[in-house]
């Protein structure tokens, strides 16, 4: 009895892992193996993560406050509702905001004999088009996603308030000879009125596309961006209402919280309206991530599984090799709990030196997998956006199949890389389920060992 106390049960684990290499190498390769896959799998979910949140922040998230189609229908009303600038200025000064902008449209008229470069609004009023009432240009989804670029000049912003300030494109400056700094006249939105305004032409831009917009059917090179307060003092009205607005939140996180303070702030006047956050962007920047991460975290449970299966079934068959071991030390006083300790114990010694070798490759391993990984997603979305086409000209494009919303966002391209980094929360981790899958797999065989009779293994050799 001495001599078996002073073989306890972690010497015997010891001795039992070096005199049976061949099965420990085996254990070994394959809790490697499942090391690197679950490894892997965590390593590329952090990454994928990262790469997500740094592309919502360079992004921002931007909430749109626009009418609440359903409801408009629901009630039978056939104009929109229309909310002033001042209730979107009380939803603007909340802490949570970055910046914010709103936009209104009306029509106008060029003055002075200028001429429009495109097709005017109303034929019967050659130089009619339509002008923009923006707070902040920038926040403009267009010149935001870098679609559109001021050429010359400064955008219009908050500052400007409601100064008599105009964003022309440059056809339009071109066919007219302008200039950042010159002045135009822009008449009300009625041909038989006679108020006009003299407006500066603060900047110029370039929308590269040559066809008219889905929206307005209106020639690009004919849309004018003024600040709001000037559109509506030019057509006679007293207040400023807008139909949209777009707020840019400091912290994505906080939507929720911003979407409840500006329903408060709203209070009455929401009503026909609906908030909606507009992450079309990030979606399309982050479709590889999501696809490369789901796939790698469904294998590194595949692999977990799979693996714990394997090991158990290496431990089943140990037990059956050491039964007449386990019957001598059962005979001699040992109790079948410190057998299961010392299978245990074996299992785990393996899983320690496997989880710390596989860590040393790992990383470089899972960096060039996972980003070969995300190329192929990125280059299979890009493909896609590449072939979207706009609807023809006079079309909605919804006969051809092509919904108002499938318009890929410019400067929106699919992340095609990730950087794998191996911190201590990963390999933590991964230990906590190497270790977890080494338990596991010791179970079934446990039971084995509970069942054994040492008088049975001893006289009849099983």
């Amino acid at each position: 009895m001495n001599s078996l106390n002073s073989l306890n049960f972690l010497k015997r684990a010891a001795l039992s892992l070096w005199s049976r290499r061949t099965r420990t190498l085996t254990t070994f390769g394959a809790f490697v193996v499942i090391s690197v896959m679950v490894l892997a799998g965590v390593l590329i979910k952090d990454a994928t993560a990262r790469a997500a949140e740094a592309a919502q922040r360079k992004i921002g998230a931007e909430v749109t406050l626009g009418v609440d189609m359903d409801a408009l229908a629901s009630s039978g009303q056939l104009q929109a509702p229309r909310i002033g600038t001042e209730v979107i200025d009380r939803i603007g000064r909340s802490p949570l905001v970055e910046k914010y902008t709103y936009q209104s449209f009306n029509g106008t008229s060029l003055q002075g004999g200028l001429k429009l470069p495109g097709t005017p609004l109303y034929p019967e009023v050659p130089t009619s088009t339509l002008a923009f009432g923006v707070r902040d240009s920038s926040l403009h989804p267009d010149f935001a996603s870098g679609k559109w670029k001021l050429l010359s000049g400064k955008p219009v912003t908050a500052a400007d308030e409601n100064k008599k300030a105009v964003l022309i494109e440059e056809r339009l400056a071109r066919k007219n000879k302008l200039k950042a700094g010159d002045t135009i006249t822009l008449g009300e939105n009625d041909p038989e009125g006679r108020r006009t305004a003299e407006f500066t032409v603060q900047g110029i831009y370039r929308d590269p596309s040559s066809e008219p917009d889905p929206e307005f059917q209106l020639d690009p090179g004919n849309r004018l961006f003024v600040t709001p307060g000037a559109l509506a003092a030019l057509n006679g009205e007293k207040s400023t209402t807008v139909g949209s607005a777009t707020f840019r939140l400091k912290d994505p996180a906080t939507y929720e919280q911003f979407e409840k303070e500006a329903e408060d702030a709203a209070g009455a006047a929401f009503k026909g309206f609906e908030l909606g956050i507009n992450d079309k962007a990030l979606r399309q920047m982050t479709g590889p991530l999501s696809s490369v991460s789901g796939t790698a975290t469904a294998a590194m449970w595949l692999i977990g599984v799979a693996g714990a299966a394997v090991l158990a079934l290496l431990a089943t068959l140990a037990v059956k090799q050491r039964r007449t071991e386990f019957g001598v030390l059962l005979s001699l006083g040992e109790r079948k709990g410190k057998l299961i300790a010392q299978q245990a114990a074996e299992t785990l010694v393996v899983a320690v030196l496997a989880i710390g070798l596989s860590s040393l490759f790992a990383q470089s391993l899972t960096e060039r997998a996972g980003n070969a990984l995300v190329r192929d997603e990125a280059s299979a979305a890009q493909q896609k956006l590449d072939s979207w086409k706009p609807p023809p000209p006079g079309s909605t494009g919804l006969d051809q199949g092509i919904e108002p919303g499938d318009e890929p966002v410019a400067g929106a391209d699919p992340i095609d890389r990730i950087t794998v980094r191996l911190d201590d929360g990963a390999l933590a981790t991964v230990a906590g389920i190497g270790l977890a899958i080494g338990l596991l797999a010791t179970a079934l065989p446990a039971a084995s060992v509970l069942r054994l009779s040492p008088r049975s293994i001893l006289s009849k050799g099983k």
